[in-house]
């Protein structure tokens, strides 16, 4: 269904993120959509918005966690879909903040009673890779969620994913939940893999690999998870979906740093670190059936990808 037409009130917290920064980008070009960004600026950072001068473009300074700083701004806005991408994110972060990966419950449980209460038509959720917690089969399929990894952080993924179905059931707000596998793109910090093997090999530093290096991930350009994103928002058949989104094609962390350090021409050497104690999963590969079919194109290669990267 095409909704060009009428204009569309957009909400994107944690929108100063790599993601949500870059689906605000995406969504401001289409005019008719009126788009608003929330984010704390803890780990986000303004340079990953639209420009300011923007007609359709608004960012609001606020935490998401705080119902006194959200609910004000989803009252006046009546926003007609709401992207709820603020998290605390990355596997060390959350393992060194554990209790305020928690306080990410309180924020879950906001925009979902002010959905509710505001008139939201399909909430969002950024899920992630890390609900399926050690691989019980591959490729990792949207029915099969083991709930075997004890991370603070997956289990608030699985915790949300709970929350945003219930209010569905009990509600009718319609939904949709995004389960993101690893994702580069410009906008990612360097906590990440990608940037950080890239900022690392152009400055000729020693590329550091946790254990043998062998852990295989799968990485995927920002612009094919923002397409997908993009289609299921302008599709009301596809309410109600739980959609990875990834690259299916698994790469070695050791092969990742090799291909890097050739692309980038750098003479930075390979250093193994003892493995991490927990966190580090060894495979990680999305069933990608239902987002090929959304996407109606095939992925960015890797090797395309790091080229637009560097």
């Amino acid at each position: 269904m095409n909704h060009s037409a009428k204009p569309r009130k957009i909400l994107i917290t944690g929108g100063a993120g790599n993601v949500g920064g870059s689906l605000a980008c995406q969504l401001v070009q289409t005019p008719t959509n009126d788009v608003v960004v929330v984010d704390n600026l803890i780990t986000g950072s303004t340079s990953k918005l639209p420009p300011a001068d923007l007609p359709n473009f608004r960012f609001i300074k606020a935490d998401v966690n705080d119902l006194t700083d959200l609910s004000p701004i989803m009252t006046a806005h009546q926003f007609d879909a709401v992207f709820h991408y603020a998290a605390l994110v990355g596997v060390q972060r959350t393992l060194a903040n554990p209790v305020a990966v928690l306080r990410d419950i309180d924020g879950i449980r906001n925009v979902l009673s002010l959905a509710k209460n505001t008139g939201v038509e399909r909430v969002f959720y950024a899920s992630s890779s890390e609900v399926y917690g050690e691989p019980v089969e591959l490729p990792q399929h949207e029915q099969t969620t083991p709930l075997n990894s004890r991370l603070p952080y997956a289990i608030i993924k699985n915790l949300g994913e709970s929350y945003f179905r219930s209010y569905h059931q009990e509600f009718g707000l319609k939904f949709n939940v995004f389960r993101f596998f690893n994702t580069y793109g410009p906008k990612q910090s360097t906590d990440f893999v990608v940037p950080k093997f890239i900022e690392a090999a152009r400055a000729g530093r020693d590329i550091t690999v946790y254990g043998d290096g062998l852990q295989t991930r799968t990485f995927c350009y920002i612009d094919d998870n923002l397409d997908t994103t993009e289609n299921v928002l302008n599709d009301e058949s596809m309410a109600g979906e739980i959609i990875n989104i990834g690259s299916d094609l698994e790469v070695t962390v050791l092969d990742l740093a090799k291909t890097i350090i050739e692309k980038v021409g750098s003479k930075s050497k390979i250093v193994h670190l003892p493995p991490l104690p927990e966190g580090d999963m060894t495979r990680r590969c999305p069933d990608i059936t239902k987002m090929r079919k959304i996407l109606h194109r095939d992925l960015t290669p890797l090797s395309v990808g790091l080229d637009k990267m560097l």
